[in-house]
């Protein structure tokens, strides 16, 4: 039985990750071939979430009650963004 040898695929193009990224947390890191970082990042974006919205004053806006969870969405973004340019440009290269 004879393996087939894959062709590496082709890199999504990073804007398609980064609106992937927007509308779907952690899958931009799974487009990027990192889906445990991908997971790690919807898991800390749930905890710090939860741990934010305990924590918070009853007065506070409702993005300040999940400010945790904001920010590590934010960095999941930029995170996404970043490491699909990063293969885009090294496939541009070859």
């Amino acid at each position: 039985m004879s393996q087939a040898i894959q062709k590496p695929s082709r890199p999504i193009h990073p804007y398609l990750v980064l609106i992937i990224a927007i509308l779907l947390p952690g899958v931009g890191q799974v487009l990027n071939h990192a889906p445990i970082r991908g997971l790690m990042m919807v898991f800390f974006m749930m905890v710090l979430g939860v741990i934010t919205f305990n924590l918070a004053d009853p007065d506070v806006s409702l993005i300040g009650k999940f400010a945790g969870g904001v920010f590590i969405y934010a960095i999941s973004i930029m995170d996404a963004y970043m490491w699909a340019r990063l293969h885009w440009a090294l496939a541009q290269q070859k």
